[in-house]
């Protein structure tokens, strides 16, 4: 009967032990963040409640499962799994409290800077995603190597691979020189301020928005809703456009082919009443003026401001659009048409060679006649 209730005890123990522990933690932490609303960090540590009721239980077991006598012929394999276990859940533990105080801390500089520096905010916000990337991945890495240690082989091989280390690191650096490269690029972007979280970029003539920077590549959304993927060594050794460099605000244009008839002072006219009407001009600015012209159209062009590039691609296809209605609509003569009148001939030649006018009489005579005496055309 004792062999059979210990392990229950020491088991069944463990669980319940980890279960109120964990509720009283979860409890204390909700009521903290319900209490304190300005700032985040109560609420982002309950996210760690998993990984927190593991380290729990795998160290509560670990303890005392020499004394539930359970599986003594494998207590040595049982034995490494609940360390492995309370190894991992540890590890994620870490990332997880670590990312709730980064959060926080980035939380109330954005709330504090958001209005006055949002460019300086996303730079803020792409350090921050790098830096726990980077912590992440040495505590993952650290969190693997003791796990591997827990086993004597390990250990054992420990002085060889220390030996071929320096063999391994030349091998492995010509290995992944690429890879190493962006990783370097992800530093280089995230502290040089190239570009940031939520900058709008043109690269490779696609417009979008930076949505993700890890250390080795950055995703752009595009307007129409897909995803490019590119190397961060991609803007670190080529030109690209970042319309969110320096201030939000933009200019943008917006190009008409008329004809040579069209009421440019009215036009301007009208593009302030479009502007009026447009909630998304900044009221800054804005002009119209004849930039070209060719042989059947003239080229007009209007300069317009935004405060940035979304409100500035709004702004030129309503003037665009309601510029080209209003034209159509009250002066249709301004927009461009094909010449369909007759071709005028060139003048023919008769058989003697001479140039003839339309009546038939050559130019020549038309030109000297008169005074044949003279010799001097008439004036």
């Amino acid at each position: 009967m004792e062999n059979l209730l210990r392990p229950l005890i020491v088991v069944g123990g463990s669980v319940v032990l980890t279960l109120v522990i964990g509720w009283a933690t979860d409890f204390l932490l909700r009521k903290a963040d319900e209490r304190h609303h300005e700032t985040p960090l109560w609420g982002l540590l309950r996210r760690g409640r998993i990984p927190y009721m593991l380290v729990l239980f795998a160290a509560l077991l670990r303890g005392s499962y020499d004394e539930a006598d359970l599986l003594e012929s494998r207590a040595d394999g049982v034995g490494r799994t609940l360390t492995l276990i309370l190894i991992g859940s540890a590890a994620w533990l870490v990332i997880r409290i670590a990312a709730a105080i980064v959060e926080t801390s980035y939380s109330r500089y954005a709330n504090a800077r958001a209005h006055r520096d949002p460019a300086r905010v996303r730079r803020v916000r792409t350090q921050v995603t790098l830096i726990m990337r980077v912590v992440s991945a040495i505590v993952g890495v650290v969190a693997a190597a003791t796990m591997l240690l827990t086993f004597p082989a390990f250990r054992a091989a420990g002085a060889s691979l220390l030996a071929s280390a320096g063999i391994l690191g030349i091998v492995a650096g010509v290995a992944a020189q690429s890879t190493l490269s962006n990783m370097f690029a992800g530093f280089q972007i995230a502290f040089g301020d190239m570009v940031r979280i939520g900058d709008t970029v043109v690269v490779d003539g696609e417009w979008g928005t930076v949505e993700e920077i890890t250390l080795t590549f950055l995703t752009v959304h595009t307007w129409d809703e897909r995803r490019i993927t590119m190397p961060v060594s991609y803007f670190t050794s080529k030109p690209f456009e970042n319309w969110s460099r320096g201030t939000p605000q933009m200019t943008g244009i917006v190009f008409w082919h008329l004809d040579h008839s069209a009421p440019v002072e009215a036009m301007r006219d009208k593009l302030r009443d479009i502007l009026r009407e447009c909630p998304a001009w900044d009221g800054r600015a804005y002009n119209l003026s004849v930039t070209d012209t060719t042989p059947s159209t003239m080229q007009v062009r209007a300069l317009v401001t935004a405060k940035d590039a979304d409100d500035i691609w709004t702004v030129r296809v309503t003037v665009r659009e309601q510029m080209i209605g209003w034209l159509a609509d009250e002066h249709p003569y301004a927009l461009p048409r094909v010449n369909t009148a007759d071709a005028i001939l060139p003048p023919s030649y008769n058989g003697n060679g001479h140039r003839s006018s339309p009546d038939g009489v050559p130019a020549q005579q038309r030109r000297y006649h008169g005074n044949h005496n003279s010799g001097r055309p008439e004036r």
